[in-house]
């Protein structure tokens, strides 16, 4: 099973899916209990929300599940939400603080799967980012995930619909940020935030360096959006899903739009 999966496009924007993936291999899984082979904290069907919403867009998608190693996390371990409850670079929890595990994972097992996994899904996005920003002069991650809209364990209360993350405005141009929120805001029926409880995973703090002409936005959406319900099986609504998609797309397509601007802007 190859841990990355990547579609090149011709366009300023890439599509960053971190935690698509259900892959575990056999040795992992055995390790599991009964509620981690539930991989129930997965973004569940978000590759397929984002699929052919922007023409010549860049995906690059990880196979693996995130309880092998989180794709989103800082490799070194160190949290991303110090003093918050979250979850690690290899989750000993799920989402509700519940084990996942038979067998905790060694620092040993920890660093083989950052090498076989996190390190060449890394190495993926990179490289396409910087294929896109040598053919554009500019290039916007845009990072694709989704989560359970009541979770006690990670925060209070309901999730907005559209949580849109940036690092307190550090990791993209003001425009970006401006042009994503302003469709959100103006989605009826949909609820959004910005910089709330989330403010972009490692991904996007990482690469978001606008100065070097590379931008980052995070977008978390409430599973309430697009599944018939936030529970096992985990449903794709389509009548959900396509209402969500005419707002993403916009999204996207502003971006993309806005991408010509940003040459030469830092």
């Amino acid at each position: 099973m190859k841990p990355v999966d990547i579609h090149q496009g011709d366009s300023p924007i890439v599509l960053g899916l971190p935690h698509t993936g259900t892959y575990v291999p056999d040795e992992i899984k055995a390790r599991l209990n009964a509620r981690g082979l539930g991989l129930d904290d997965t973004d569940w069907h978000i590759d397929r929300l984002y699929d052919d919403l922007l023409s010549g867009a860049t995906t690059v998608r990880a196979t693996f599940h995130r309880y092998v190693i989180d794709a989103n996390r800082d490799p070194s371990g160190a949290s991303l939400y110090p003093g918050q409850n979250t979850t690690g670079l290899v989750p000993l929890t799920d989402f509700d603080g519940h084990d996942i595990w038979e067998t905790l994972p060694t620092e040993a097992e920890i660093e083989d799967r950052r090498a076989a996994f996190h390190t060449p899904y890394h190495a993926a996005l990179n490289a396409e980012l910087s294929r896109v920003h040598a053919r554009h002069g500019v290039a916007i991650l845009y990072d694709c995930h989704s989560i359970r809209g009541d979770i006690p364990f990670l925060f209070d209360g309901t999730l907005p619909d559209f949580n849109i993350g940036t690092n307190l405005g550090a990791t993209c141009d003001p425009r970006i940020e401006h042009a994503t929120r302003e469709t959100c805001d103006n989605a009826t029926g949909y609820t959004s935030v910005l910089n709330g409880r989330f403010k972009g995973g490692w991904t996007t703090r990482h690469y978001g360096q606008p100065q070097t002409g590379i931008h980052a936005i995070q977008m978390e959406l409430a599973q309430s959006t697009y599944l018939a319900q936030e529970a096992a099986p985990w449903i794709y609504d389509q009548n959900k899903a396509e209402r969500l998609r005419v707002h993403l797309k916009s999204i996207l397509t502003k971006l993309a739009d806005l991408a010509p601007t940003l040459k030469g802007a830092s």
